[in-house]
């Protein structure tokens, strides 16, 4: 098995953080590698909102715990969330985004972040706080939020992987 895979098979979803601030140069090179994937047709739909803000970090993460309707905080107390969001005019904006989130991920792992996709980014940038904190970063256009990137150093061990289903893949030959 070769790194990547390695790296691939090896990732699992986190949520349980320090509070230890991740590095920039770590943060920068997870979006580097989300903006380094396969798009329909190369429009390059996604763009990340890289928030480390503590202060938006909250309030994402309070709205985010409306809309689920929760009391916790969703983000598992991770110091950095990565906002992916595309462009609703390219119809492949959903598929473009998941693929942006999946890269980040294998990169957080490589660099021994811990991570975890949450949902209702679509929700969350639907509320008015969402447009006006697209339409203050100066982001034009209707874009759809796709998922929330929760980023930080793991609180503990990973635990042992889950064995994946059977019948996972058929082999049409």
């Amino acid at each position: 098995m070769g790194v990547v895979t390695e790296t691939i098979t090896g990732r699992q979803s986190c949520k349980k953080y320090t509070s230890q601030p991740v590095k920039r140069e770590d943060i920068e090179a997870i979006c580097k590698a989300g903006t380094y994937r396969a798009t329909g047709m190369n429009r390059q739909s996604p763009i990340i909102l890289a928030v480390t803000n503590k202060e938006i970090r909250d309030r994402l993460s309070k709205l985010n715990a409306e809309i689920l309707g929760a009391d916790k905080d969703p983000f598992y107390g991770a110091p950095v969330v990565l906002v992916v969001l595309a462009d609703k005019k390219v119809p492949t904006h959903v598929y473009d985004g998941s693929i942006v989130m999946a890269n980040m991920m294998i990169a957080a792992e490589e660099l021994g972040l811990g991570a975890c996709w949450i949902h209702r980014a679509k929700e969350e940038f639907e509320t008015e706080y969402g447009k006006e904190l697209l339409k203050k970063l100066g982001v034009e256009g209707e874009y759809e939020g796709i998922g929330n990137l929760i980023l930080g150093y793991r609180d503990g061990e990973k635990g042992p992987q889950k064995p994946r289903k059977e019948n996972y893949v058929f082999f049409v030959e």
